[in-house]
């Protein structure tokens, strides 16, 4: 037989049982069966969960990962979709590169103090009128 139980379909994917089974529950994944009470996976399950955590990685919600396969559970990626998160991450990027660099400064500063710092000040403006607030997590994400 080629299939695998959970233990080694977690093992090998370097998630806990208890994500899969999760990714189950919303529908990701299914088993093709059970032997007593361990949950067997058809082998291309290894796959589809590498493509779920590319898209984790990239800051797809599940919801957003479950619309890129279809009926048939084969992946259809929208192309639109994925130009449209690259366009996000270099936001993020730039925001981050802006971040770093005002952080790097503050830490350097010949002033006497960071509130006497011209630029930690317009950090703390940009950082109080909502500029650097982080993205929370949707109820559809679950941390692995």
């Amino acid at each position: 037989m080629n299939e695998l139980d959970i233990a080694e379909v977690a093992r090998r994917a370097g998630v806990p049982p208890s994500t899969l089974r999760y990714y189950e529950e919303r529908g990701l994944i299914c088993s093709i069966g059970r032997r007593g009470l361990r949950r067997q996976f058809d082998p291309s399950v290894l796959e589809r969960l590498g493509l779920i955590a590319l898209g984790r990685s990239a800051g797809f919600s599940l919801d957003e990962i479950a619309e890129m396969f279809g009926p048939d559970g084969e992946p259809q990626i929208n192309r639109d979709r994925l130009a449209a998160k690259a366009n996000e991450l270099d936001r993020t990027i730039s925001k981050l590169g802006a971040m770093r660099d005002g952080l790097r400064h503050a830490a350097a500063c010949p002033a006497p103090t960071h509130m006497d710092c011209p630029t930690f000040r317009r950090l703390l403006r940009a950082a109080s009128s909502g500029s650097f607030r982080p993205r929370l997590p949707t109820k559809t994400s679950k941390p692995r």
